[in-house]
């Protein structure tokens, strides 16, 4: 009996750590101004293989990013949300992915001279319209 026991148990703790192994969580910064941005931007986030969850707020423009780090990493899911015309910290989306955006989610767009590929790893300088 003892056996069985420490047999479940020792089953059950490699079950929880396999679980947990590899989840990373992370905080992004996209630009974006309403729900309709919201959904395209966690939508874009989460058809990353190995994402988790992905939470918008679009007051801070802060996205809560929950993921397997051994299928993905943040600069594959920021590459996805900057295809999808939203420009992240190390990402800058297209100008042709940012101008078939609807009229409400074109934010101010600052001038950097990021590139588009993501290789060069620099803070954009990124000012946000005043909210109407």
């Amino acid at each position: 009996m003892k056996t069985k026991v420490l047999s479940l148990a020792a089953l059950l703790m490699f079950g929880v750590v396999a679980v947990f192994a590899g989840n990373k969580v992370e905080k992004v910064k996209v630009y974006g101004n309403c729900e309709q941005c919201k959904a395209r931007i966690e939508k874009a986030a989460k058809a990353v293989d190995g994402v988790a969850t992905a939470n918008w707020n679009k007051e801070t423009k802060m996205m809560d990013l929950a993921f397997d780090d051994s299928k993905t990493d943040v600069h594959k899911v920021e590459m996805a949300i900057a295809k999808a015309g939203h420009d992240t910290e190390m990402h800058k989306a297209t100008d042709e992915a940012y101008n078939k955006l609807p009229g409400c989610c074109q934010y101010e767009r600052a001038k950097t001279d990021m590139k588009m590929d993501g290789k060069k790893d620099a803070k954009m300088d990124m000012k946000m319209a005043p909210m109407k």
